[in-house]
């Protein structure tokens, strides 16, 4: 049977989804949600098993190769589901207690003048390393496919997706506004790239409004990481390489007031989530001989 060949990633899209389903009573008071989640979640199983079965036909490598790559607009999926999730008025008072430490870290610790001491190089490397997080899951997909680890992908999907939609799934317990909105006038960038006009542009268009706590960005980042480390581990530049990439990420979501500072250590810790799974996955002796 079809759903009896599902990938694990492909388990945990369906189980994510059928989350948001379950916990639909308990938001009822979000003027946006209805039984549209419903529908979605019956829309990606068939979606999935549907694909589980095609595969056992004659295209079965064309239907493979798309499953490599479909949970990652699943994801995109998963992302703007949350909107359904929207409240119908902030409160602020989460946003009130976190924007005490991004004044600390910022203001009073200098971070943000030593960032900006070399003009604008270093915001336009901060800046630019966000915006490059929108294409992060499907670089890594293609990085496994030159290192002819094709046979891992649905592994790292699996640990990248358990990254990300975790932090998905907290979203509607902690509404809540961008520091860049709310507080505009605490430590703000005072250098601007057509960089960070192309991030603000495209969170001006494309994001979602629930909340920003924790920071998918950093959880995603660093869940990559890990993957990386596990899936190829005779070449531990590339996990090397994606970690520092989190770590910029993580300045980069501070500095450029995307968001608090506790968003970035929840993103860091739900991403250990994904980092405890390689573990399991490497005791179990689960992982590449690349």
């Amino acid at each position: 049977m079809g759903w009896l060949k599902l990938r694990i990633s492909e388990w945990v899209l369906i189980f994510y989804f059928a989350y948001v389903a379950a916990i639909w009573p308990w938001f009822r008071d979000r003027p946006h949600l209805s039984y549209q989640v419903l529908v979605e979640l019956i829309a990606v199983i068939a979606l999935l098993i549907s694909l589980a079965r095609i595969a056992e036909g004659r295209f079965a490598k064309t239907v493979s190769i798309t499953r490599d790559w479909l949970p990652l607009l699943l994801t995109l999926a998963a992302f703007r589901e949350m909107e359904w999730l929207l409240p119908g008025r902030f409160d602020h008072h989460y946003e009130s207690a976190w924007i005490q430490w991004d004044r600390l870290i910022l203001d009073y610790w200098h971070i943000r003048a030593a960032i900006e001491s070399f003009n604008g190089a270093i915001p336009f490397y901060f800046e630019f390393c966000y915006l490059l997080v929108y294409a992060l899951g499907a670089f890594c997909i293609a990085l496994l496919y030159i290192e002819r680890q094709r046979a891992v992908v649905d592994r790292f999907l699996t640990l990248f997706l358990v990254g990300t939609l975790s932090a998905y799934a907290l979203f509607p317990y902690f509404p809540s506004q961008p520091p860049r909105i709310l507080f505009p006038d605490v430590a703000p960038p005072a250098v601007t790239s057509w960089v960070r006009h192309l991030n603000l542009w495209i969170l001006s268009k494309a994001t979602i409004h629930v909340g920003v706590f924790p920071s998918a960005h950093v959880s995603e980042a660093f869940s990559a990481a890990w993957a990386m480390f596990l899936l190829l581990p005779n070449k531990k530049i590339y996990g090397w390489g994606l970690l520092l990439y989190a770590i910029s990420v993580s300045v980069a979501t501070v500095y450029g007031r995307y968001h608090y500072a506790v968003d970035v250590i929840a993103g860091f810790g739900i991403s250990l989530i994904a980092g405890g799974l390689c573990v399991f996955f490497k005791h179990r002796g689960d992982v590449s001989s690349a």
